[in-house]
């Protein structure tokens, strides 16, 4: 079923059912109006026997043998209820609607007690048995009128519900014009695959929030995009130097023969040292593509424990240069992905190693989401600062350095994932460059 027909659907439905509510309430209004006119007549005639209260008003009398007054009334008006109330069975009185031979008459049952009077033209007389007074009068007229009302309110549902029908299409139609006219724009866009293109944001209703929020869509897609794009093109120029390197020294190694055996031995420790730089390329441009889709579960993790555990793994590296890795721990609590957390906080760690001199020192600490790594290089320049977390910028200190140039990219990114925040400043005690990241705590 399509959208149009649900809305009309919907629409003739909510008719079907206002009409149908309508009719019943106008029925049972009326009905009771009429019936509670007919029995306000038999009561009153019932409260004052002697009184001709309504224009073919009768009553009989029936004692409990089924002896009635006057002795001519007909059996096929005394039943069982009739008899029940006769003797006493029942108390009080009964109002029901009854068909007699194909006329409908409305009648009021009354129990009466022993001593009841009877009028005879020689005088009166009183019961000596229970009996039942029966007040009866025409109700077909009442009867033909409701069945009337029935019939005109069954033209007039159907003629509402056929309006509502004619009336739902058009409306579907008004209704779903914009709505076609988004849809046609946002297919011609799917098949151009032009994402510069923006809808007409229209006006301040729910289409206009569609508009504004697929535009939004568009804005989102078109920056990723660009980001591919430019992913594509950053990769691309920075392997392209190692890939020279490589197939130069491979050309070399062709004439192996005659290279001396140290210049053998350095060439093939660039050709490793080279891969090796492909291999970590690769593996920060894999992290990178993972974005915040990255897998593993969401936790709750000591800070701390994440922090030692990162600095004992630098440690092995530190040593080579004779670094000395002081740290400060405070225990706190932050929610994420460990391993994205502990590739972050390695990053800082392996950055901070690579720029500090031999003999030098780093300073590791946290407290309450807050993890600060410092180190006794040479900093970061000022006007480096706002480049500082771009995919492959390197600045000009550390070009001649290995290196990515993605490990604070990916440092940023993680960090963004985890709803935190990174700068970067001076410390001011080693000298060196200091990152602070910032998490929300639990």
């Amino acid at each position: 079923m399509t959208f149009r027909s649900r809305v009309i659907a919907a629409t003739v439905i909510a008719a079907a059912v206002a009409v149908v509510l309508a009719g019943v309430i106008s029925f049972l209004t009326t009905r009771n109006a009429l019936t509670h006119s007919v029995d306000a007549s038999l009561e009153l005639a019932a409260s004052h026997p002697d009184n001709d209260t309504a224009a073919g008003l009768g009553s009989f009398l029936v004692l409990s043998n089924g002896t009635t007054y006057p002795v001519n009334e007909p059996t096929s008006l005394i039943d069982a209820t009739v008899m029940s109330f006769a003797r006493a069975q029942h108390a009080g009185y009964v109002f029901r609607t009854v068909d007699v031979s194909g006329q409908y008459l409305r009648e009021l049952v009354v129990a009466r007690p022993v001593g009841w009077p009877i009028n005879f033209s020689n005088g009166e007389y009183q019961t000596s048995v229970t009996s039942a007074e029966v007040y009866l009068v025409p109700f077909s007229g009442q009867i033909s009128e409701l069945r009337g009302l029935v019939r005109t309110l069954l033209l007039v549902s159907a003629g509402v519900l056929l309006l509502a029908l004619s009336l739902g299409v058009l409306l579907a139609r008004a209704a779903l014009h914009p709505l076609e006219d988004v849809t046609d724009d946002i297919e011609e866009i799917a098949e151009t695959n032009d994402m510069s293109r923006r809808l007409e944001e229209g006006d301040v209703d729910e289409l206009g929030r569609l508009r504004r929020v697929f535009n939004r869509l568009l804005g989102t897609v078109e920056e990723s995009q660009s980001m591919q794009r430019q992913l594509v093109l950053d990769a691309s120029h920075e392997l392209r130097t190692p890939l020279t390197s490589l197939r130069t020294n491979a050309q070399v190694l062709s004439k192996a023969q005659q290279l001396a055996p140290e210049d053998l031995r350095q060439l093939t420790d660039d050709m490793v040292a080279q891969v090796d730089e492909l291999a970590a390329l690769v593996g920060d441009l894999a992290e990178l593509a993972r974005g915040e889709r990255s897998e593993g579960p969401v936790v709750r993790l000591r800070l701390d424990d994440v922090v030692e555990e990162c600095v004992e793994t630098a440690r092995t590296y530190a040593r080579i240069k004779n670094i000395v890795i002081e740290v400060d721990l405070e225990p706190s609590t932050v929610v994420g992905r460990r391993d994205r957390l502990v590739r972050a906080i390695s990053n800082l760690l392996t950055n901070a190693i690579k720029f500090a001199p031999a003999g030098g020192e780093i300073e590791v600490r946290t407290t309450a989401g807050v993890i600060t790594v410092s180190d006794s290089g040479p900093g970061v320049a000022e006007v480096d600062i706002p480049f500082i977390f771009n995919r492959f910028w390197r600045s000009p200190l550390s070009r001649a350095l290995p290196g990515s140039g993605l490990g604070l990219s990916i440092v940023d990114q993680v960090v963004a994932e985890l709803n935190g925040t990174v700068k970067v400043d001076r410390d001011p005690r080693l000298g060196g460059a200091r990152f602070t990241i910032t998490l929300p705590t639990v």
